[in-house]
């Protein structure tokens, strides 16, 4: 008698697509349930994990959970303006609700165990663990516990007949979601190696980018985007909408050396025009709207809260309590800025605010609201004790 039902995170690519036969094979299951989770793919990679799922496992569901990542993943981020070590995240925003649908899936089914085709160098096993742990249920991952190479997986698909859509002379590994496209992997392990052209699939090069720049205006509710150039828009609709005008002029490309959760040090290849133009609009906003304190205190607030998000840690208490912070500075940050799109660069022409705290009458020269006699008083004390140690 095997094991019984095991659900497994299921993208359609080489490592859990081979999951599938491994499962049964070396671990014993009788069935495997493959689930995939949408968070903003393209249709064809929905379309591929849905049709290979219900091929070769024995129960397949694809969820449609744009949205719920755009309001618990996306949404939240940009409040905390999240970015990890100069990126703006994706990956990691999406695994938690990914491995939530398929813990709920699991119960639905009765299954014990969750698998992933995660490796045990990356970050993803550790988001994945976290969520599946925390829910009680068993991890099986194979791809890590087998100590497989990307080459024998290839193998090993070939042998039983499993289309993948990677080959040895460009196996390059690829993570989208709406809000973020990651590439890695192949030629790209080498951190010397120039990425060519054909891994960028959301972004123009810059150099090839229209010599005509866009203008554009963001909406923010208390920290939310609503609207693009005035148009109100749902969440999902307008990301998709700035990635594709943002991308067309170059933008959100980063090419970078990225310090795993592990320590280990990783070439990564990122693509996220919509995120670096709603990031760069919020935090001008922000500057706009916040206090002197409120920005200072933030900026270490915005790091940590970064930090647990790239780890996947959204059960732990701090993440809750950082959150409750954000919430109410973001009651204020409401308004539009206006920018401009022009070969790989983001650039704010204006911002507006009801809740502004900027006073042109207070920051003009030729203003007499305020007597200029009554900073002497100030400025006699300022710098007073450094003042007395250089005269020591």
């Amino acid at each position: 008698m095997g094991k019984g039902t095991i659900v497994l995170a299921f993208s359609g690519g080489l490592d859990t697509s081979i999951c599938v036969p491994l499962l049964k094979e070396r671990y014993g299951y009788d069935r495997v349930i493959t689930v995939a989770v949408d968070v903003g793919q393209t249709e064809d990679d929905i379309r591929m994990a849905t049709e290979k799922g219900n091929r070769i496992a024995d129960k397949h569901y694809t969820i449609d959970a744009r949205e719920r990542f755009v309001c618990e993943g996306v949404f939240p981020s940009i409040r905390a303006n999240g970015s990890y070590e100069g990126y703006p995240m994706g990956t990691s925003l999406a695994r938690p609700v990914i491995a939530e649908e398929c813990v709920r899936i699991a119960k639905e089914e009765g299954a014990t165990a969750i698998a992933h085709g995660c490796t045990g160098k990356g970050n993803d096993q550790l988001r994945f663990d976290f969520i599946v742990r925390a829910s009680g249920l068993e991890v099986v991952a194979p791809i890590r516990e087998q100590n497989l190479t990307r080459e024998w997986e290839i193998e090993y698909a070939e042998e039983h007949n499993i289309p993948v859509p990677v080959a040895k002379e460009k196996p390059w590994s690829m993570d989208e979601n709406c809000w973020s496209r990651s590439i890695e992997g192949g030629r790209l392990e080498d951190p010397a190696y120039h990425p060519p052209e054909e891994i960028w699939h959301w972004t123009t090069a810059p150099e090839a980018a229209p010599d005509i720049p866009a203008d554009i205006s963001i909406t923010f509710e208390e920290g939310f985007p609503v609207a693009l150039d005035g148009q109100l828009m749902k969440g999902f609709d307008l990301i998709v909408a700035l990635n594709r005008l943002a991308g067309a002029h170059g933008i959100g490309r980063n090419d970078m050396i990225e310090d795993r959760v592990l320590g280990i040090k990783a070439r990564e290849c990122y693509e996220h025009p919509a995120a670096t133009v709603l990031l760069a609009a919020h935090r001008d906003l922000e500057r706009l709207v916040l206090t002197r304190q409120e920005l200072a205190f933030k900026a270490s607030v915005d790091e940590k809260w970064s930090e647990l998000a790239y780890m996947g840690l959204v059960y732990e208490p701090l993440y809750a309590a950082l959150n409750a912070f954000i919430d109410e500075t973001q009651a204020a940050v409401n308004g539009t800025v206006d920018l401009r799109l022009f070969k790989g660069g983001v650039r704010v022409l204006g911002r507006s605010s009801p809740n502004g705290l900027y006073s042109d009458d207070l920051a003009s020269f030729d203003s007499t609201t305020v007597d200029q006699c009554s900073a002497i008083g100030f400025s006699e004390y300022f710098g007073l004790q450094a003042r007395m140690r250089r005269n020591l």
